[in-house]
């Protein structure tokens, strides 16, 4: 069978293929969804944190950029877990953390206030004393961490021996546009839905509101969403 007619078979396949979707209540593993026609419906707040212009970075230095994405993925990963989120894909530089339960929106927008702890005070400065291209201003690194909140069906996609998870819905996607975004010292950036249902102590700070209200975020259904320049020390 020539490769053009086993896609379109697989394809057949897959659209008339009848959906097993159940209810879950932790983040699922590639080995607990079923590859033919398996679902899992959740309701989750995802967190991306993006560094920003590694891409030259990796063309001048491959062994420089891979030891910078190693440390902000470290710093990323141990905050997220800590912070009671499940780490669910790494893509070159990025990372998707994901909350589940009645805490999810404060907890992973508290893990989005750490990694820009950890990555201003802890992560740059390091760099800068290694490394004269950050210390001269050559390569002026920097990262945003975007959360939204939705329902959320994780399927299983790809081939047999070559599959993963896909995260399908709102929050997936409008959280890895707000990652991108290059606003700094507006490093954290939620969605409406976010922060109205996230606990005080994720929005204020001695009384101080620690978030800004922006009405016109393209990233964003409706626009409306908040930013933040605050840290959280870990």
């Amino acid at each position: 069978m020539a490769i053009k007619d086993d896609i379109a078979s697989e394809v057949d396949g897959i659209l008339s293929q009848l959906w097993t979707i159940r209810g879950g209540t932790v983040a699922p593993e590639t080995e607990d969804v079923v590859l033919a026609g398996g679902a899992v419906k959740l309701e989750a707040t995802m967190l991306y944190a993006d560094l920003v212009d590694s891409t030259s970075l990796a063309i001048y230095d491959r062994r420089v950029a891979a030891r910078v994405f190693k440390s902000f993925l470290a710093a990323c990963s141990k905050i997220i877990r800590d912070c009671g989120g499940y780490i669910r894909s790494f893509d070159g530089d990025r990372v998707m953390g994901v909350f589940i339960g009645s805490w999810k929106n404060t907890s992973a927008v508290t893990a989005a206030l750490k990694i820009n702890y950890a990555f201003l005070k802890i992560i740059e400065p390091k760099l800068q004393s290694k490394y004269a291209v950050f210390r001269d201003g050559t390569y002026k690194l920097g990262h945003c961490v975007g959360v939204d909140t939705s329902e959320v069906l994780v399927v299983r996609a790809g081939i047999r021996n070559n599959n993963d998870l896909v995260w399908v819905g709102s929050a997936p996607n409008v959280a890895a546009k707000l990652s991108g975004i290059r606003a700094a010292p507006y490093n954290s950036w939620i969605t409406g839905g976010v922060y109205d249902s996230m606990n005080d102590s994720a929005k204020k700070h001695n009384g101080t509101e620690m978030w800004e209200q922006r009405v016109t975020v393209p990233a964003i259904p409706g626009g409306v969403g908040y930013r933040s320049s605050w840290t959280w020390e870990p």
